[in-house]
């Protein structure tokens, strides 16, 4: 007994020691990965131009609040995360930041003090930037921001996650090396690259979470980049494989899709409205162009390809049956189809396909069809906006119908519309229509 509890003993004082070490260690912090000239300038605009292709106002500006002052609640598997002030505040935001620290939170997402930054916060992916772009954004928002004198409320998580130093140890399992390297002998998909893994951050949404919430895939090295990811409960789409949109639809069809928000086949709903209104809209067509083509590429898709119908014959024959049940308007038709003739069809139609560019289609929508039904249930719940553009600025919206349909009744309508037509996903529950009514009120 006294050898077990001496050896129990040894393992808690290591453990200790290991702990402590992690805990006071002093952190180092990732140096420039370009020596700079010593009498850099900053191009006019583009300070401004990387904040819009990083996204950062969407997660850094509350509802109704001060531009990047902060205050945007964002939910994760671990509780709510709140967004900081970075405007150059001195007291409540970055305006006594260096250009090391700044650099330091991008790339290993730590603050001047050594606290860490929770990962809501994309470092994973920002640690690509290239040392231009991060002087870029410095310049930005020290000289063009206005400052904000409001302090955001404090992230308090639950323990063991609010112990902070733990992400550390994270950082040490997660990070790869800082910096983009070149895969291609082709400087438009090199550049495409680039945006899509460093300041576009689609992995950081469109990626799975492995076992310690890390993002499981953040280039096309690995073997879920871009197959699809979970946020709050809604379905960020695969972005490679052959059911993904890339791979399905026309080079302008996702041209569109990104800088507009809707397409021939689709329309944006929940944070991809935000990620459109307020980032990729503002994309040069050069760097759109360079997007599109690389999403398209990783897909084994040329510019040159054509889009070809890939459904088979049963899935046409659903199809069919569904539209022909829709058109006949018999009264003795199940719940479901009536829900839609009543509420879904002047817009959607009979044969799900909606209008281009206007109404999206339902019959083959990945948000429809997703494993999840979450996204699908909130948006007939609460409706849905879409975001208004250079290009496309009228501000379409859905209605909301969670005045006038019961719980029952939306998973009746949610469940008709998942497996009708060519669709043919799980149905859906009104259990899962109260929570979401319950948590979207």
């Amino acid at each position: 007994m006294k050898k077990l509890i001496k050896i129990v003993a040894a393992l808690a004082v290591l453990g200790a020691v290991a702990i402590g070490a992690i805990i006071f260690m002093p952190f180092s912090r990732t140096e420039p990965l370009t020596e700079l000239p010593a009498d850099y300038k900053v191009p006019e605009g583009h300070g401004k131009y990387v904040m819009r292709m990083a996204d950062c106002k969407a997660c850094h500006t509350a509802d109704g609040g001060e531009p990047f002052a902060g205050g945007r609640p964002i939910e994760s598997p671990l509780g709510t995360i709140w967004s900081t002030n970075i405007t150059p505040d001195p007291e409540n935001g970055i305006g006594n930041y260096s250009l090391d620290d700044f650099r330091a939170a991008l790339y290993d997402g730590v603050e001047p003090d050594g606290t860490h930054v929770y990962p809501a916060m994309p470092y994973e992916n920002y640690r690509k930037m290239s040392e231009e772009d991060v002087r870029a954004l410095y310049d930005f928002f020290m000289n063009e921001v206005k400052p904000v004198a409001k302090k955001a409320p404090e992230t308090d998580l639950a323990f063991p996650f609010n112990q902070r130093w733990g992400l550390r140890l994270w950082n040490w399992f997660a990070l790869g090396d800082a910096g983009h390297e070149d895969f291609y002998d082709d400087a438009v998909l090199n550049r495409g690259a680039y945006l899509v893994d460093s300041l576009g951050h689609c992995a950081a949404c469109h990626s799975p979470r492995n076992a310690i919430m890390a993002q499981d895939g953040i280039n096309a090295d690995d073997s879920n980049y871009l197959a699809g990811g979970v946020i709050d409960g809604w379905l960020a789409p695969s972005l490679h494989g052959e059911n993904s949109a890339p791979a399905k639809w026309s080079e302008q069809d996702l041209h569109d899709y990104l800088t507009t928000g809707r397409n021939s086949h689709n329309a944006v709903a929940g944070e991809m409205s935000q990620v459109v209104g307020d980032s990729l809209q503002y994309a040069t067509d050069e760097d759109m162009t360079a997007m599109v083509t690389y999403l398209r590429h990783i897909n084994g898709k040329s510019p040159s390809d054509t889009v070809a119908n890939d459904k088979d014959e049963d899935a046409n024959a659903a199809q069919d049956e569904t539209t022909k049940l829709l058109a006949s308007a018999d009264p003795s038709m199940p719940l479901g189809p009536r829900l839609y003739l009543d509420n879904c069809n002047a817009c959607h139609f009979v044969n799900g396909k909606g209008a281009d560019g206007v109404f999206p289609e339902i019959d083959g929508n990945s948000l429809v069809t997703a494993d999840t039904p979450n996204g699908l249930i909130d948006v007939i719940l609460n409706g849905a906006v879409l975001p208004s553009t250079e290009k496309r600025p009228a501000r379409l919206a859905m209605p909301d119908f969670g005045h006038r349909l019961s719980d029952e009744e939306v998973a009746e309508l949610a469940t008709f519309v998942r497996q009708g037509w060519s669709n043919d996903a799980p149905a859906v529950t009104a259990d899962q229509v109260a929570a979401i009514r319950a948590k979207t009120h």
